[in-house]
């Protein structure tokens, strides 16, 4: 593809790298027209929380730096990223979209941003997020709503929504996430992208602002397959600063872009196709699953009956791991302190930043977490927490803290018993598209279905991709692929080989 033929700014992963490896356009080219296409269309897609171009630009002159003196520049060096504002970044805001972290300046970079940044890679801003990462629509950012670039008058998904939004709009060229029940996968189907969640402990949660420990996971959002398969290869790996990162080889996923699926066995669980699902969306899913067929593969409806209990399994594990995570927000530290002046969100009196802790307007170390937790939460994250305190609490730990732990274990001998059989599940990655701002904000349990497909995933620490493969009035549909633990390469050639035949990732929002 030449420049004619298309903006840079619309351009993936590899078309850039081509570019840039032929000396045909420079980094900063690159990273100004991604800047300009922020300036033209930020403003009504709000999917970051902070841009940096001067970062940008100068990272940007350092790999035409490397490449004037003829270096081996890498597959990311020179392209433009977002990152998701729940990874640490050093001396860049990383506010998790919540007023309890908005003077929050990490001194360190996550470990996957460390990794990028040693790649060549850009970074250009940090995106909108639900608050902490708690939610499904980026409704519950304390900052700002996301618009979906296919409908500005729909939500992006979440909680990943501005990473989605900002790929999908051609604010950057890939994005990372975070997905604790589907936060990568749901937001990745509503855009119209391709999002990775890998095998939990595949990549490093060092740096990441923890949720739910052990269902966190971060991972890439790109324009197309090939893309995640790059990503994929420079985040991966130990790393000696996060306990959980496993320590087994990392494969080069970009020898799994193969175009063949034959003799390749798919399970079909019927349960991912109840609870409210949108027949366009099943006969897109199903459509997908003929074609792979049709390409030599074999396909089979199966049962994983524990699979109906993942959504208050979930909604009792993750709680309980937020109310834990969050207890370190009490205003000592770091990020908002109730009664400073310097607080956006302007308590009266109180409490000077300065002044000893068990004195002043608040009435002490208590009455000043209180206060302070009170002030800098969204009512998202208060119900969260009271919810995980509540199953966490002496007489209701053993009835629903373990409970849900033994249900999460039924739930993973369900998948390696279909993995005994089938190379990967296919699913929708979400019962609908995109729904409208604010339809969902009074019906809790409505909006927590739009992650009925992609939460047993995280429960099991599997690999799962969102692909696109249609729409429904006009508003993309994904399709969801699951694999063993530590087989995203079967992924990968799956996507591949559906995406080489349907051409849906070449779809663009009218934005």
């Amino acid at each position: 593809m030449s420049m004619t033929d298309t903006r840079l700014c619309e351009m993936t992963i590899h078309e850039l790298r081509d570019l840039l490896k032929a000396k045909q356009v420079s980094a900063v080219e690159i990273a100004r027209s991604f800047i300009d296409r922020i300036e033209a269309v930020e403003s009504r897609i709000k999917a970051f929380v902070t841009v940096t171009p001067e970062l940008a630009l100068e990272q940007a002159a350092i790999v035409d730096e490397s490449i004037e003196r003829g270096d081996d520049i890498g597959p990311l060096a020179g392209i433009p990223v977002a990152i998701k504002d729940n990874m640490c970044t050093r001396g860049t805001l990383t506010t998790c979209s919540s007023k309890i972290l908005y003077n929050f300046k990490p001194i360190y970079d996550a470990t996957v941003v460390d990794k990028l940044v040693r790649a060549g890679a850009v970074t250009i801003g940090k995106t909108n997020l639900d608050e902490f990462a708690m939610g499904s629509s980026t409704e519950n950012s304390g900052f700002f709503v996301t618009h979906n670039p296919w409908n500005l008058d729909t939500v992006p998904g979440g909680s990943s929504g501005g990473s989605a939004a900002a790929v999908a709009a051609d604010e950057c060229a890939f994005a990372l996430g975070s997905d604790t029940g589907g936060s990568i996968r749901q937001p990745a189907s509503f855009c119209g992208v391709v999002g990775m969640k890998p095998t939990y402990g595949r990549v490093s949660r060092y740096g990441l602002v923890a949720f739910a420990s052990s269902l966190d996971q971060i991972g890439p959002l790109t324009k197309d397959v090939t893309d995640c398969a790059i990503v994929m290869n420079a985040i991966c790996g130990k790393d000696p600063l996060d306990s959980t990162s496993l320590d087994v080889p990392v494969p080069d996923f970009m020898k799994a872009l193969v175009s063949d699926v034959r003799n390749l066995k798919i399970g079909v669980p019927k349960e991912f196709f109840g609870h409210g699902t949108d027949p366009e969306v099943e006969s897109a899913v199903r459509a997908a699953i003929d074609l792979l067929v049709s390409l030599g593969a074999e396909a089979k409806e199966i049962s994983m009956p524990s699979v109906d209990y993942g959504l208050p399994v979930y909604y009792i594990i993750a709680p309980a791991e937020c109310s834990s995570n969050l207890a370190r927000y009490d205003g000592v530290r770091y990020g908002h302190r109730t009664g400073t002046s310097t607080s956006p969100i302007f308590a009266k009196g109180g409490v000077s930043s300065n002044l000893p802790l068990t004195k002043g307007g608040v009435g002490g170390v208590v009455s000043l977490y209180q206060k302070t937790r009170e002030e800098g939460f969204g009512p998202e994250v208060k119900q969260r927490i009271m919810i995980g305190t509540y199953a966490l609490s002496a007489g209701y730990y053993d009835a629903y803290y373990l409970k849900a732990q033994k249900v999460r274990t039924l739930l993973r001998r369900d998948f390696e018993k279909a993995f005994e059989e089938f190379d990967v599940l296919i699913t929708p990655t979400s019962p609908t598209v995109a729904f409208a701002i604010g339809e969902r904000v009074d019906d809790p349990f409505a909006m927590k279905l739009a992650d009925i497909c992609t939460i047993p995933a995280n429960l099991a620490g599997i690999p799962g991709i969102s692909i696109p493969c249609g729409f429904k009035d006009g508003l993309p549909i994904g399709l969801q692929i699951m694999a063993k633990g530590l087989n995203e390469e079967t992924l990968i050639r799956v996507a591949y080989t559906y995406e080489q035949h349907s051409g849906h990732h070449k779809e663009k929002p009218g934005i």
